[in-house]
């Protein structure tokens, strides 16, 4: 393994040390922090987290992943540049009870923020994070601040400045341009997401286009046959039991994801594509066994899901727990 990432220069907390112990402690974090970025707890420091738990865990043995681990790499990435936990989130909701009192200041973000800034030094510091993690080089390169130090060093100095700009002078100039900074980060993330996606749909339909499988409309009979996908052999049967059924499943997977891209232009049509695959990523997952590829993928078509319907769902699900939460009480 650690040759492999002495090639690619990958990022994995797995390579600190071989003990069974240590696996363990990471995989249990990446649990912990996976939750803790659900909820929106701090999503600043968990997003973050989750990027590194994520590429750690994935580029162990990157030979033992697929389309969907590339997929989530990628997603993991972008989203510790994204501001996740605005709207349905603890912070959301933390921030929405301080506007209602005085504000406060964040004592568990600043022993967040110190703690985790002590972890990385001494990390460095002690030579643990040296085999191809925080440095390119050998551990007495210079300078220490190489690779993927600089990127972890520069979101913990970005997040104390920004805080402190914003607790010192609330409005400000320096508080402003940060706010500002912080927006168009996020914007372009987003843009990046939205691109990523379009590429991987892109990409995926002009390849099925040249296959002579997929010309002849056969291509959906064969992966649902073979051995190793089929979970419910029954529905596998079902589904190819029609010529018919699979020549339009075929052309259609095709026709979808070349159109993808230049749907997103037009509101309906796009609204109609995202229904088409939601539906599609389900049954692969329920047919072919592979949910966390169809996870992967469901998390990055969200990026195109119409404003009105999250306000729409995130009013219902409100509405649902407020009448549950009533309903318990009496």
């Amino acid at each position: 393994m650690r040759q492999q990432l002495a090639q690619t220069h990958a990022f994995t907390l797995l390579a600190w040390s071989p003990d069974r112990i240590w696996f363990e402690l990471i995989y249990t974090a990446a649990i912990v922090v996976s939750v803790l970025t659900m909820l929106g707890w701090r999503t600043r420091t968990m997003s973050v987290l989750f990027m590194i738990m994520v590429l750690s865990i994935e580029n162990r043995d990157v030979w033992l992943g697929d389309g969907g681990d590339n997929v989530m790499q990628l997603m993991a990435v972008y989203l510790a540049f994204t501001r996740s936990g605005q709207v349905w989130s603890l912070d959301a909701r933390r921030r929405s009870a301080c506007e209602r009192t005085l504000p406060a200041e964040d004592r568990t973000g600043i022993i967040l923020w110190v703690l985790l800034g002590a972890l990385l030094a001494g990390s460095q510091a002690t030579g643990f994070a040296t085999p191809g993690m925080l440095s390119f080089g050998t551990p007495t390169s210079w300078p220490p601040l190489a690779g993927w130090a600089t990127v972890f060093w520069t979101i913990w100095l970005g997040c104390g400045v920004r805080y402190r700009a914003h607790r010192k002078s609330p409005g400000g100039n320096l508080d402003t341009f940060l706010e500002f900074s912080g927006n168009m980060l996020h914007n372009c993330a987003m843009l990046i997401i939205a691109a990523q996606v379009c590429i991987i749909y892109g990409t995926a339909g002009w390849e099925k286009i040249q296959g002579s499988l997929w010309q002849h409309g056969t291509a959906v009979y064969f992966p649902v046959h073979i051995a190793y996908f089929q979970v419910w052999p029954f529905l596998s049967n079902l589904l190819t039991a029609s010529t018919i059924t699979v020549f339009i499943i075929t052309y259609g997977t095709v026709f979808i994801q070349v159109l993808f891209p230049f749907a997103i232009l037009n509101r309906k049509a796009k609204n109609i594509l995202l229904a088409v695959m939601f539906t599609e990523h389900l049954c692969i997952a329920v047919v072919l066994g592979l949910p966390f590829f169809s996870l992967a993928m469901l998390s990055a078509d969200s990026v195109f899901l119409p404003t009105c319907f999250l306000l729409r769902a995130g009013n219902r699900i409100k509405t649902a727990l407020t009448r549950s939460a009533a309903s318990l009480r009496h």
